[in-house]
């Protein structure tokens, strides 16, 4: 059926707020104010009439949800409401419903609405309501946008993500699936025998990694704390206790840039298993995903920004050094020196951060970054990180320049990060010294060396693999979002008033 929803371009916005609260007004001296409602005893949803039909048909129903639009035809009319699993139409008529019908014919697109009667279907064969009784549940004072079905703007989405929501179904779909890929992640998780825990979101110190945390006061304690930037050592420190394995689903803060695949408040996931390493990592995530795809959305392959991805076949695996190899076309081996390295980045024109104190490891990094990621559209392991960038994890035997660490990337896109653990104190207390005097150089002042973890660590940490992952880049992954603010209900947002 089609519907005229276009609002009254005579009236201005002032005009239609004072009507809207003149006829709250005017019910609330009548006693029907609407906000006393506390109760609608809904027995059914659209979707479930529409699709058993069968079912339903003459039989009496209790709906409620949000008048969408209305079309009045004198003593009848046509409406149709948004409820929580989509939109269902009613008809309504003086005959029926008596004064409760002129009441209806008051009511505002916006308004909450219940509407008790029967399932039919009308003469164009919509399946319908028809109406024995109506009740306005809340009063919209406020007009839904104009055009509001298939509201575009992205600022008014994301800042009104409640409008959204009423006018992009997609959007909520969205966000229903989010919940099951949440939900599927930890059903993997505990079927594997992890134990979900949860740790500290305010923390007493800045730890000497790169990212930048939030900082506020506790005035009881009358100290500087900061929001956590990551879960990870406290999950660690439950390694020491004796947990074996262990997850934690956590809200992370990061001071820093926002852009497509970035927002200074996100979802991690962070597991840590004792007695593993980087190796039984790579399998659980492969697993993971592959199983969390299937039950999210059906199948294994999809599409993601017209791209087709294979999660289901096996990933590819390459270390750094033969991914470099492989697409740069240069060899790390044939590096004899770090002046030499410089000099194959120079030559090559890959701008090195370091510059004279790069080292090969730095110069590696630099290529990978120029030359690699961005082939990395089907699912691809990346593993054996240099030392440089990989302060806390375990050296590799054979090559102590080399951690055993990998990243995995997917749409050229790195999505999570592992390592094999470092659990030796001493060279921990070493490393996270290095860290805090690159952060204060940086201007950091407040970064400090963990010490109850290095402390954690003396008492003896097993040989353990550790692995975190965004949440929120894999939710985009799995509905085919384009920006992580698509599937954060409410990203952050600079004030209009700034």
């Amino acid at each position: 059926m089609q519907v005229d929803n276009t609002p009254n371009v005579e009236l201005d916005l002032s005009e239609i707020l004072r009507i809207r609260r003149e006829k709250l007004r005017a019910l609330q001296e009548a006693g029907k104010n609407p906000y006393e409602i506390v109760k609608y005893d809904r027995d059914s949803y659209s979707l479930d009439i529409k699709e058993n039909y069968a079912e339903y048909e003459g039989k009496t129903v209790n709906v409620a949800g949000r008048l969408i639009s209305k079309r009045i035809m004198g003593k009848a009319s046509f409406a149709v409401i948004l409820d929580g699993k989509g939109t269902i139409q009613s008809y309504l008529s003086i005959n029926d419903l008596g004064d409760s019908y002129l009441a209806f014919k008051e009511y505002d697109i916006g308004d909450i609405v219940g509407i008790k009667g029967k399932v039919f279907t009308t003469r164009t064969g919509e399946i319908s309501i028809h109406a024995e009784s109506v009740e306005l549940l809340s009063k919209s004072l406020l007009p839904l946008p104009e055009k509001f079905h298939g509201l575009k703007d992205e600022d008014t989405r994301y800042r009104q993500r409640e409008v959204d929501l009423i006018s992009n179904p997609e959007v909520k779909k969205t966000f229903e699936a989010r919940s099951k890929i949440m939900t599927a992640i930890r059903n993997y998780l505990d079927s594997v025998g992890y134990l979900e825990v949860d740790t500290p979101v305010l923390q007493p110190l800045e730890i000497g990694a790169s990212a930048r945390p939030f900082k506020t006061h506790h005035n009881a304690l009358n100290i500087d704390m900061y929001l956590r930037i990551e879960t990870e050592l406290y999950l660690k420190r439950l390694i020491v206790g004796g947990f074996d394995k262990v997850y934690e689903v956590g809200r992370i803060f990061r001071n820093e840039g926002m852009d497509r695949s970035h927002n200074p408040e996100f979802t991690t996931v962070e597991m840590y298993q004792a007695y593993s390493d980087y190796f039984d990592m790579m399998d659980l995530i492969e697993n993971m995903y592959k199983d969390i795809t299937q039950k999210v959305c059906g199948k294994t392959v999809i599409t993601y920004q017209g791209v087709e991805i294979d999660m289901g076949k096996k990933w590819e695996r390459l270390t750094m050094v033969e991914a470099v190899k492989k697409y740069a076309g240069v060899d790390y081996n044939d590096w004899e020196s770090d002046e030499q390295a410089r000099a194959v980045a120079k030559e090559k024109g890959v701008q090195v951060e370091e510059g004279d104190e790069a080292t090969k490891g730095h110069v590696l990094i630099a290529f990978f970054d120029a030359f690699v990621e961005e082939q990395l559209v089907q699912p691809t392991i990346i593993y054996d990180y240099p030392i440089e960038n990989s302060p806390l994890a375990k050296r590799k035997k054979d090559n102590p320049l080399f951690t055993e660490r990998f990243e995995y990337f997917i749409y050229a896109r790195e999505m999570g990060n592992a390592f094999s653990e470092l659990n030796d104190p001493i060279d921990q207390r070493e490393r996270f010294e290095k860290q805090v005097a690159i952060k204060r150089a940086k201007g950091g002042n407040d970064a400090k060396v963990d010490e109850d973890f290095v402390t954690a660590l003396e008492y003896g940490m097993p040989p353990t693999g550790g692995l975190g992952f965004g949440v929120d880049r894999l939710v985009m992954l799995l509905t085919d979002s384009a920006s992580i603010r698509d599937v954060i209900l409410f990203p952050t947002m600079k004030p209009k008033s700034i």
